[in-house]
């Protein structure tokens, strides 16, 4: 019988460590239910400006394979889902039950924050210097509620 090995510190919790040092993983998609592919599409293109980076049929599920990434992003994307079942539909502007959803990274607050306002964007929370950057919370088209967030230098 294997024994597992007394584990201390971060190799307690991930014992993959101990086989390598290579280990590389990374967040590809995050998944956010919509009502509609094409006014989902044009207010993450237009009002938020993120890039369209895949919008394809999968005729073999009946839906559309939609990506979309924030401008400048080489980390995950956005699958914008349209609901599978009944169930899922009321997730729509709700995944996460009142809380932010997702946290919109910026190398100037100040021009996407006044952008989004000229856009009609929805602020619950004004923009507030905090210890980590310039915070505010705004709502999508549905009523998810994301971070914009410069971090402080």
């Amino acid at each position: 019988m294997l024994r597992q090995p007394i584990l201390k510190g971060a190799q307690q919790h991930c014992p993959l460590l101990l086989e390598t040092n290579t280990l590389k993983q990374s967040l590809l998609h995050v998944a956010l239910v919509v009502a509609d592919y094409d006014e989902a599409i044009a207010f993450f293109t237009k009002k938020l400006r993120f890039t369209l980076v895949e919008d394809r049929y999968v005729p073999e599920q009946d839906k559309r394979w939609v990506l979309v990434a924030p401008p400048g992003s080489d980390g995950a994307t956005i699958l914008l889902a349209r609901p599978s079942n009944e169930g899922q539909k009321a997730y729509i502007g709700n995944q996460t039950g009142g809380r932010v959803t997702f946290f919109l990274g910026t190398d100037d607050f100040w021009r996407d924050y006044n952008h989004m306002v000229e856009e009609g964007i929805t602020f619950v929370r004004p923009p507030k210097e905090e210890s980590y950057g310039i915070v505010a919370v705004f709502e999508d088209l549905y009523g998810n509620k994301w971070d914009l967030v410069q971090r402080a230098s």
